[in-house]
């Protein structure tokens, strides 16, 4: 973990006060998967859409289960700032484990979501901001780059299997065929 905190130091000389604002509000877009959740309403809503929403949707049940629900607290990997409690925090501390970054996880599995139902024009904006989200759990020192890289794998696979259960449930109306 030596490294890791040596990442982290060094993302800190980056700090200034627009940085610090900037990052919080971007990480606030990730609390809860809000941010996500609402598009994948917004997709559910459009005909044309609703497919992707539905997978969009999958994608964040799978990574709420698999990340929330088993791998923290499987790993119970304690915070970047309960080691080094020198850093200043900008945000409330989460009252979570740190392996692997929620936010993260979240944002890459609606990115891939969004990719692989072949959403050209939602995904590419959507990763950008996964990975906005991601660098600002590092910023913000809640996280280890180690959890963000894990919660990125998480959230890949989550978007991808998202994707494979709404393709093997979605029939067509008509004939019972995938579409």
């Amino acid at each position: 973990m030596g490294i890791e905190i040596q990442i982290l130091d060094w993302i800190q000389n980056f700090r200034s006060p627009a940085g610090d604002i900037l990052m919080s509000a971007i990480t606030s877009l990730g609390n809860a998967g809000v941010v996500w959740i609402l598009l994948s309403a917004v997709l559910l809503i459009i005909p044309q859409t609703r497919k992707t929403g539905a997978a969009l949707a999958a994608a964040l049940i799978l990574d709420v289960i698999l990340c929330n629900g088993i791998i923290k607290n499987a790993v119970a990997r304690m915070r970047p700032y309960d080691r080094n409690p020198v850093v200043e925090l900008l945000i409330h501390k989460p009252g979570d484990y740190s392996f692997p970054s929620g936010h993260t996880a979240a944002s890459f599995a609606s990115a891939f979501a969004l990719y692989f139902g072949g959403e050209g024009h939602l995904w590419k904006p959507a990763l950008a901001l996964a990975a906005l989200i991601a660098f600002s759990r590092l910023y913000l020192y809640v996280h280890y780059p180690t959890d963000v890289l894990g919660g990125a794998v998480l959230g890949i696979l989550c978007g991808y299997f998202g994707n494979r259960i709404v393709q093997k449930f979605w029939k067509d109306r008509k004939g019972g065929k995938e579409v």
